[in-house]
């Protein structure tokens, strides 16, 4: 078995990483300086042009003929105002604090779904850029890996050293904390809320905690209101994992 340890850590080439380190630094001053959702809507809708269509966002649209319509669809779904998402549609969403957050939470799905979000080394220190700006608390030391879907954001908490692979859900509506150096494995489900079992449309938001090194394994899923003690392994793993 090769210890992880002895394995060089991949690197882009020295050109490459500084272009893609000033970017990210750029779009976090960028979000710094601006909290308001239509700023950040703009600033998105701006990166997501170049991202998608290699080009600046500007010039007029033109909105009147038919063989133009797919462009045009393509064109406005790049500005997250012209977009809705599911967690918009939950009674218990606190509108301001998710009218802040929405344009980086559509910004964190493009990207992944862009050709750049393959990336693997800018795309674990983009997810933490943007996740300084979206969740409670983002701990040190994070990597959040490819595709990782979120609900709100504003309720997860994620203390140091967490590691959550790819395609992981966090339904945070009712809160979940992440604590130190645990790991989320790939297609892991973590759950905040539950329904009425005799009324469908009542839900009920229970609290998530996932201790300290506490291990979830893949397609595992943690139910609502869930005590996961640390260092405590939930789903199958070899014993030299353990």
């Amino acid at each position: 078995m090769v210890s992880p340890a002895t394995v060089p850590v991949p690197h882009p080439t020295p050109e490459a990483e500084e272009i893609y380190r000033r970017w990210i630094r750029f779009l976090d001053e960028e979000f710094l300086r601006h909290s308001s959702p239509e700023r950040r809507a703009e600033i998105v809708r701006d990166q997501l042009y170049q991202l998608y269509l290699g080009r600046p966002h500007g010039g007029k649209l033109n909105l009147t003929l038919t063989s133009e319509l797919p462009g045009n669809v393509i064109n406005l779904s790049l500005d997250p105002l012209n977009v809705t998402m599911e967690a918009e549609h939950f009674a218990e969403v606190d509108r301001e604090r998710f009218a802040r957050r929405k344009p980086l939470l559509w910004f964190w799905q493009m990207f992944d779904r862009s050709p750049v979000g393959l990336n693997h080394w800018l795309g674990l220190r983009f997810r933490c850029m943007l996740g300084r700006h979206i969740f409670e608390h983002l701990g040190n030391g994070v990597k959040i890996y490819h595709g990782v879907d979120l609900t709100y954001g504003y309720n997860l908490s994620i203390g140091d050293g967490v590691t959550i692979r790819q395609r992981a859900l966090l339904n945070d509506r009712g809160g979940i904390t992440i604590g130190n150096n645990a790991i989320i494995g790939s297609f892991a489900r973590i759950f905040s809320f539950s329904h009425d079992p005799g009324d469908y449309e009542k839900i009920r938001l229970k609290a998530t905690v996932i201790g300290a090194n506490a291990h979830i394994g893949t397609h595992a899923i943690v139910l609502a209101g869930q005590h996961v003690a640390p260092g405590e392994v939930v789903g199958a793993f070899p014993d030299d994992r353990m």
